[in-house]
């Protein structure tokens, strides 16, 4: 598990197709790996990679092909800019949400323009999950833990302050770029209770359901 507090920001070093998937080399920059143990999960651009090699200044890990189908992961070159954080520890504080490091679907960045002394990005979804995004709701893109400001339809905004600009990659972001995207894992867990206890009562999500369930 991991906050969607970036760490530092970190570069492919290399990429190997081996057998069937993908060999990742990661440069950590400034993330300090002293705590790292292999075998640990280190999440990159969002994606929870497990490592399992230690290099000169960071890690190695393997990427499966399902991985590399439903990522950004198949879009990296040598010199990709990457956002990095360190799984979680039962004391660390919680500044943004739970992340799980399974990317749901990829976005696509559509349109950013200047607010005040911030920027503001507006992203389109997946149809699939559209559903799951909410205004005022967490979402993690490329890792990063934020709230989203407007929904319209699979598309949604978002208002980045300068801290998060310089701290992460979305400084750099271009429109069309393709973004990892998790949606909160709080609203994938109530869907899939609502649609269990739905399929037992055999009438669907009514007020009454819902009731009796505790949320009135």
């Amino acid at each position: 598990m991991f906050t969607g507090i970036i760490e530092a920001v970190g570069e492919i070093r290399n990429l190997t197709p081996c057998r069937g998937d993908l060999r990742v080399v990661v440069d950590c920059g400034d993330l300090e790996m002293g705590a790292v143990a292999l075998g640990d999960s280190i999440a990159v651009n969002g994606v929870c990679l497990t490592v399992v090699e230690f290099n000169a200044n960071g890690f190695t890990a393997d990427v499966s092909s399902e991985t590399v189908a439903c990522t950004t992961v198949a879009g990296f070159t040598v010199g990709t800019p990457v956002n990095l954080e360190m799984a979680m520890l039962p004391t660390t504080r919680l500044g943004g949400h739970l992340v799980s490091g399974h990317v749901d679907g990829v976005g696509e960045i559509k349109r950013r323009w200047r607010d005040a002394r911030s920027e503001r990005f507006c992203i389109q979804a997946p149809g699939a999950l559209a559903k799951y995004i909410a205004a005022k709701g967490s979402i993690c893109v490329d890792g990063i833990s934020l709230t989203v400001n407007a929904v319209d339809g699979n598309e949604f905004e978002l208002n980045i302050v300068p801290h998060t600009l310089t701290a992460t990659t979305m400084g750099s972001y271009q429109v069309g770029e393709k973004v990892n995207l998790e949606v909160d894992i709080i609203a994938r867990y109530l869907e899939r209770l609502l649609s269990s206890a739905a399929d037992s009562e055999g009438s669907g999500v009514t007020r009454e359901l819902l009731k009796s369930r505790g949320f009135f």
